[in-house]
């Protein structure tokens, strides 16, 4: 398979390329489509000559896989499109789409080879399996064993859901096909006809890693959180810069493969130069898209850093924070004074694993900070918590 992927895809170590990607996908695909046609058409001449439904049925389940594969080929081949007026975020996303296509596709096969099974159950008839038919069946999971390594071995390779999800049904394919040649050899060895209850073994095996499939497709599609290794690589990049003093509010956006968008706010003395703090942050940018292919958008904010009551204040209402929950935190305190009281304005960083309503945690931090003093107001600003990183 090396030979051919040296031959058939130009700079085929150059995975972070989009096109060097999508050409992986597309190989990967018309290989797909040929390995499960050879098989559908010699399980299916196998499952006729014995009287086997779990053999046609295994046929049938590769003939969905060559559907699958050309879904996937076309899934591929539209992500690949250039941006335009109307998608100027590309079309990466097809390549989501595409792979929950394939698990539907497996949950209606799933749903055939349920129905035929019971029948079979139900209305049993005999299996006339000879050797060739058991030569026929090792073959095909030694095949569906190659796919299963080579697509896994692709999929991570270029980051493709679409690939791990062909890898997941080539390794049902295996477990199906296994079970058949089982209950074969039981038919053999002991007179028994096991072949309904196996259909339905392999049914149900492949529903449930159908609906498996949904949901690892769906995720990013609905829009799943970041990796924690993406988001601790930008927030140390973003660190690593002079006059960075803190990061908060990152949010990343995934269009598709190559597609990823980012936002976030940078905390810098007030005292830095205007221009210099705004040349560091377009650096920042730069650095980031060239090292990890995110458009990053960060924005400026000013922190006082001279003011010894603000910073005293921070101090105390952070350790308040803390104390009604861990990972919750604070940023952009400003103490705005007035003849009657005193507005403390900051924003929080509210994890979703915490159970308190908004409500609920500005009267429990307005309470402690009246302690404090009776005439501050709390002015708060409740953020979600968008992607989990340590805060800096």
């Amino acid at each position: 398979m090396n030979i051919l992927i040296k031959r058939f895809i130009k700079n085929y170590q150059d995975v972070d390329n989009a096109t060097v990607r999508n050409d992986y996908g597309k190989f990967s695909s018309v290989m797909g489509i040929i390995f499960n046609v050879i098989l559908f058409t010699i399980k299916l001449i196998a499952g006729l000559l014995s009287g086997s439904v779990a053999i046609v049925a295994d046929a049938v389940n590769n003939l969905s896989d060559a559907s699958s594969s050309i879904i996937s080929f076309i899934g591929f081949k539209l992500a690949s499109k250039p941006a335009d007026a109307d998608h100027p975020y590309g079309h990466g996303r097809y390549e989501h789409i595409s792979a929950l296509l394939v698990a539907c596709l497996v949950l209606a096969i799933g749903i055939e080879i349920l129905k035929s099974s019971i029948e079979k159950i139900i209305h049993p008839t005999d299996i006339n399996a000879s050797i060739i038919t058991i030569v026929i069946l090792v073959i095909s999971i030694l095949v569906k064993l190659y796919m299963m390594y080579f697509n896994t071995k692709t999929g991570k390779l270029i980051k493709s859901k679409t690939l791990i999800a062909t890898a997941q049904d080539s390794r049902n394919d295996v477990i199906s096909t296994g079970a058949v040649l089982l209950s074969i050899i039981i038919s053999f060895a002991f007179n028994l006809n096991l072949d309904g209850i196996m259909g339905v073994l392999v049914a149900i095996f492949i529903l449930v890693s159908g609906l498996m499939l949904v949901k690892d497709t769906l995720d990013p599609i609905l829009g799943i959180a970041p990796e924690p290794e993406t988001v601790k690589t930008i927030s140390d990049l973003i660190s690593s810069y002079e006059y960075v003093l803190g990061i908060h509010d990152l949010i990343i956006h995934d269009y598709g493969p190559g597609n990823t968008f980012a936002s976030v706010h940078c905390e810098v003395d007030s005292k830095i130069d205007v221009l210099l703090a705004h040349d560091q942050i377009d650096n920042i940018e730069r650095d980031v898209f060239e090292k990890t292919n995110i458009h990053l958008v960060i924005h400026y904010d000013p922190i006082v850093t001279d003011d010894g009551i603000t910073m005293e204040i921070r101090e105390k209402i952070n350790t308040i924070v803390k104390g009604i929950k861990s990972n919750m935190s604070i940023h952009d305190v400003r103490v705005v004074p007035g003849p009657t009281h005193t507005n403390i304005v900051f924003d929080i960083v509210v994890p979703h694993d915490v159970t308190y309503t908004q409500k609920e945690l500005r009267q429990m931090i307005t309470s402690e900070v009246r302690k404090i003093n009776p005439k501050y107001i709390c002015v708060i600003t409740f953020d979600l918590e968008y992607a989990s990183y340590e805060q800096h």
